[in-house]
Formats: C-alpha cells, structure tokens, sequence
C-alpha cells in the first residue's frame, strides 16, 4: 500500500504584538533567539522523518506567530532539509505568512529566494479605522504596497482579510474587497470575526464597547463576498477560501481532505500514518518549555494517541464537508477502516437530503450545497454518529 504523502507545517509562535481579536499560540517576546528555535525545529524535523521513512512531500506552510519574523536564512535550512529528507518533487508548493508592515515587507525579496514560492499576506483590512480596531501594526497604504511588492516577487499570492466587524456596511466591504482583488486575484482567505474567550476582545465586548453584527448581517456580507471573488474570477472551493482554478492551497487540501502532515514547532498539531493506525499528537504550547523539550529528548511532543475509527470518521468528515468537492464515501471508509454508513446518523442524513442542504453528486460524493455550507456548523454534530 502506498504511503499517504505529507504536508508540512512549520510553526513560529512569536509575534511584535498580540492582535486583540487573537487566540492562536503566538507569544511576544523582546527578544529571541532565533538561530537557537531553528535549530530546534531542524531537529524535531529530521526526528519525524526518521521515524516515517522517505515520504512524498506535497507542501511546506511556514504559519505562525508571524513567520515572516524568522530570519530568511533559517527558512532556507529548513527547506533545504525538508528536500533532503523527503521526496519533495519540483515545484512544490512553500507558503509562508507574512504582514505587510514595512519592515517585513522589505524581507520579502529574501524569503523568496529562501525557496519561498506563495506568500500569504496578513491584510485583515484596507480600512484605516477597522486596523486600528483589530490593532493591526500596519497602515492600507503599506497593506497595498505589501500587496504590489509581493505580486512582483511570488509567482503565487494568498490574502486574508477579515469580515463581519462591527458596523461594517455591505456597499464598504464590497468596496473594500475590490480593491484587495484587484491588487491581488489568486486567492483570498476570509475570516469571520468572532469574540474569543481569554482574548482582549473578549474583555472589551462584555463591559459594552463594542457589538458584534447579528447573524443575518454577517451572512449577507458572507454572500457579497463569494459575488465580488467571482468578479475577478475566483470560486468558493472551502467555506471559507476563494481561488482562481489551479491556484488553490494545496497544503490547506491536505487538511480538508484528512490526508497525512506533520507539525512542528511550540504548539504544533499532526496525523500521521504509521505502523497502520493514525497517530494524532500535540506539542508543548509554550516556545521555551518546548524548546527544552527538543533540545533533551529531540521533540516537543507532549501526547501522541492512536485514533479510533470512529474518529478518525468523523474527522474526515467534519473536515471534508468544508469543500465544495464535497467527501468520497470510499475516501472516508478507507482512512476510518469502517463502512460510511457507520460514520453518518441515516435518519439526520437523509432530513438533510431532503432540505437541500446537502445532495449527491453525479460523482457519487456527498456535498453540501450553499445553504448547507452555512448551516455546518449546526449540521455536523447532528449529522454524525
């Protein structure tokens, strides 16, 4: 049986500032020693390899944190063992995020000869008074100059921009999203603005500071979003992920379509394929105990459990529901180890069916259509067994 070839992810946790609407593992630190983390990570990389054998290599996504703080020469060596130590064929897709302050702006040029070949840039808004509210560091004039700068510099250009802020009017981020696309139409990342708990939002939105849009704003501003990318020839292909045909994330496709990839750095998630179970672990949140961690025993990990079919089921389908290619059966049984039916609960399948918010397609994969899709997250605990 063929291996399940890999993505992989390469976390840097630090940040200049933590955003206010942030929960991710990113941590702000007034200095770090970076030769010392990727040296770190270096190793935790050649451990995993050492252990899975000489996989095919689909994707590298340098995330964070904010990864465009790594110094370009510690990219390059990661790369360059990634190449060594996996199959890693011509072309292969490396991301890395970035922020379009001047000051990362102006590393860009060296990131791409690191072997970067697809930036992901860290927009969130080119509203002067909405960055300020998010607390972003940067301004819409050196969002759109990051945004021409990389498009001179990436063959591939991801954005990401944030929506359903408070008081947004759909004709502004109609706008809003027309000047992103025009600057940079391959692909577009869109994230809905929500209040985490331990966040400064958090804080600030229970003592009255702000309010959040209600549910029927937030989806027209969904629904306007999908009609502007369209404009400039960009399709929905995931819930919440926009792309001209060809230029869709591959390392995100890992994901959603609950294939194999190893994470590493402080706080790194994975599933992999080995000894014929599907091993999913976490490392140590925090970068210095995890550092310690590498550094003693060669890794970070903190927990590596065997998932149970059941799991892994459900897994594949939470995740693959996202797409608009929708799930294969055969796919689903094949990495669970069970027959799809035991998967779904037949009864919420077929009200589902029957409501329009899911349908087969002509391929035999199960979808969920544009009503579903905004609907799945009320769907899905429901919808499996």
């Amino acid at each position: 049986m063929t291996p399940e070839p890999l993505a992989l992810y390469i976390h840097w946790p630090f940040c200049a500032a933590k955003c206010p609407y942030c929960d991710f593992n990113s941590h702000v630190r007034e200095r770090v020693d970076a030769a010392r983390f990727g040296a770190a990570l270096r190793r935790e990389l050649a451990g995993e390899a050492a252990r899975l054998g000489r996989r095919r290599l689909v994707s590298v996504f340098f995330g964070g944190g904010t990864p465009s703080l790594m110094p370009p020469e510690v990219v390059a060596g990661l790369l360059a063992d990634a190449r060594t130590l996996f199959d890693a064929p011509e072309g292969l897709e490396i991301t890395l995020e970035a922020n379009p302050t001047s000051v990362e702006a102006a590393k860009l040029r060296a990131f791409r000869e690191a072997g970067v070949n697809r930036l992901s840039l860290g927009v969130q808004s080119l509203d002067e008074a909405a960055l300020r509210f998010l607390g972003r560091r940067h301004s819409a004039a050196e969002a759109i100059a990051a945004l021409e700068h990389a498009r001179a510099t990436f063959p591939r250009l991801s954005f990401d921009l944030i929506y359903a802020r408070p008081g947004q009017a759909e004709a502004a981020w109609r706008a809003e999203l027309r000047q992103a696309l025009a600057l940079a139409a391959d692909h577009l990342s869109l994230y809905q603005l929500t209040v985490e708990p331990g966040t400064r939002f958090a804080t600030e939105h229970a003592r009255g500071a702000f309010a959040m849009p209600e549910d029927e704003e937030a989806a027209a501003l969904y629904a306007a979003t999908a009609e502007e990318a369209a404009r400039f020839g960009l399709r929905s292909y995931e819930v919440s992920n926009y792309a001209v045909p060809g230029a869709e994330s591959a390392h995100n496709l890992t994901y959603w379509r609950y294939g194999d990839y190893i994470g590493i750095g402080p706080g790194a998630h994975q599933r992999l394929s080995l000894g014929g179970e599907l091993l999913a672990a976490r490392r140590h949140r925090g970068p210095e105990a995890w550092l310690e961690l590498v550094e003693t025993q060669g890794h970070g990990r903190v927990e590596e459990l065997p998932l149970s079919a059941e799991e892994r089921g459900r897994e594949a389908l939470l995740m693959g529901l996202r797409l608009s290619e929708g799930v294969d059966p055969a796919r689903i049984s094949a990495r669970s180890g069970r027959p799809f039916a035991d998967t779904v609960e037949p009864a919420v399948l077929q009200a589902c069916l029957d409501e329009d918010y899911l349908l087969w397609s002509p391929e035999g994969r199960l979808v969920a259509t544009d009503e579903g899709r905004l609907r799945l997250d009320a769907l899905l605990p429901a919808l499996l067994r």
